[in-house]
């Protein structure tokens, strides 16, 4: 009996030894399967954090290049105008542009009242100039 009862102990150790290590894997896989879940949330809550930052970063980027384009819209208005200035400036050197200047000159005899103070009007075409009823009589 003795054989017996050493027997019984035994088994009983090896299956408490068995239990042991089957709750420990127990525990080790529910704390993987853990691990696994936590890791997958933080992956998700980093991708959703850098499509923000990406979703920002390429509005402002749309944003900046609306301001270039406006900015080279802008600067090639410049050059236009710039070419045009110096092109009437060609036409003055070579003489193209003088009836430009015949007619600018005009313009400033034909304003009556302030011609004759800038003395480009004589003191008699100055009352016919601004219709004063003793027009004709001086």
């Amino acid at each position: 009996m003795s054989a017996l009862l050493i027997v019984i102990i035994v088994v009983a150790v090896i299956l408490l030894i068995g239990l042991v290590f089957g709750a420990m894997r127990g525990r080790r896989a529910a704390a993987q399967k853990r691990e696994e879940r936590r890791l997958v949330r933080r992956r998700e809550e980093a991708a959703g954090e850098h499509r923000q930052v990406a979703e920002a970063r390429t509005g402002a980027a749309a944003e900046a290049e609306h301001r270039a384009r406006v900015a080279g819209a802008i600067a090639e208005r410049e050059r236009a105008e710039a070419r045009l200035h110096e092109e009437r400036a060609r036409a003055h050197e070579m003489g193209l542009a003088d009836d430009e200047l015949m007619r600018d000159g005009r313009t400033e005899r034909d304003t009556g009242a302030e011609g004759y103070e800038r003395g480009a009007v004589t003191q008699e075409e100055a009352p016919i100039r601004r219709g004063d009823p003793d027009d004709g009589e001086r």
